[in-house]
């Protein structure tokens, strides 16, 4: 669950925000004003979300194609996956 801390608190308690974020990988929401500013996580935790993200984004686009009959048999996907690696390969030489 994440933490709420007034921005203040960046200034005067930064090394006890990086170690929350480390030790529990939980966010950090930062207030200002008594309202919601800034969100501080780990860079691990940040680089998993955006993967995530990423394959989300893949996987809609993917499921879209379905939807909308962009498909080929995976014997043809595949064929043509060894034909441009091939391909690839003698270009190479």
């Amino acid at each position: 669950m994440e933490a709420i801390r007034p921005s203040s608190d960046l200034r005067n308690h930064y090394s006890e925000i990086s170690r929350q974020c480390h030790e529990e990988r939980s966010p950090v929401i930062i207030t200002v004003n008594g309202r919601g500013d800034t969100v501080i996580l780990g860079l691990q935790d940040f680089y998993q979300m955006k993967s995530e993200l990423e394959l989300l984004r893949m996987l809609a686009g993917a499921e879209e194609d379905v939807v909308n009959g962009r498909v080929a048999p995976m014997k043809d996907t595949f064929d043509d996956i060894r034909k441009s690696l091939i391909e690839r390969k003698n270009n190479e030489v």
